[in-house]
């Protein structure tokens, strides 16, 4: 009994290091909105394509307008295709004037 209390008096003398875990706090982009509905206009558009890369190209101010430019890249079957997606939106309110899709030629 007494080897047994010595060993869990060194373990328990014996200070344990835990390292510790900072994650990093990542911001939702301004974007995030607009990705979202540009991610569900092209599976509406393309059901049985799978979206296999998603990049933001950026946004334009026109007046009281913004669109915001995203290119999806897309698997059907054999083929892969990416699709433009514009958005536009009043500044103000952000509500959605117009949505366009065009499939990229290369």
């Amino acid at each position: 009994m007494k080897n047994v209390y010595v060993t869990l008096g060194i373990l328990l003398a014996v200070p344990l290091h835990i390292p510790e875990i900072v994650l990093a706090q990542q911001e939702t982009p301004a974007y995030a909105k607009w990705g979202k509905l540009a991610v569900e206009e092209v599976q509406a558009k393309y059901p049985k394509a799978k979206i296999i890369d998603y990049l933001h190209e950026g946004k334009e101010i026109h007046g009281t307008s913004t669109i915001e430019k995203f290119k999806l890249w897309l698997k059907q079957s054999d083929k892969e295709f990416g699709v433009y997606v514009r958005i536009s939106y009043l500044t103000s309110t952000q509500e959605v004037e117009k949505i366009e899709l065009q499939e990229s030629l290369s």
